[in-house]
């Protein structure tokens, strides 16, 4: 059952049929909820999950922008295989790694493409 203020408050925050992960977390943040609910209630709304702030999923007319680097620091690599869950790399994980690393959350994706690790799944349940 949806929380129909929430819902409404989410639905205003989409761009037509779109919510962008940025977006979805900032409603999660300023409504107390986790990324997964929002995720639950953008599910329940019909609104496409747009724009993941990892480069995998939501950008026309690619789907998604990420591209490996052509090398990766041991320490990152290090990081990000200490944290790897059935040979993936949970999303949360990634940012978390982004932020001890003091790098974009695009840098640690751009390395899982390179180390061949698929991220997965997604904080909001996209993937």
């Amino acid at each position: 059952m949806l929380d129909e203020n929430i819902k409404n408050i989410i639905a205003q925050r989409a761009k037509g049929n779109e919510l962008p992960c940025a977006v979805a977390f900032d409603a999660a943040d300023q409504l107390g909820i986790s990324p997964a609910a929002v995720g639950e209630y953008a599910d329940q709304l019909k609104l496409d999950l747009v724009k993941c702030q990892l480069g995998l999923f939501g950008y026309q007319p690619e789907k998604r922008i990420v591209k490996p680097v052509d090398a990766v620091t041991p320490e990152l690599e290090a990081a990000i295989k200490s944290e790897l869950v059935n040979d993936r790399l949970p999303c949360k994980s990634a940012w978390q790694i982004a932020k001890k690393f003091n790098v974009r959350k695009m840098a640690v994706s751009r390395a899982c493409e390179t180390l061949e690790i698929k991220i997965k799944p997604c904080q909001l349940g996209a993937f």
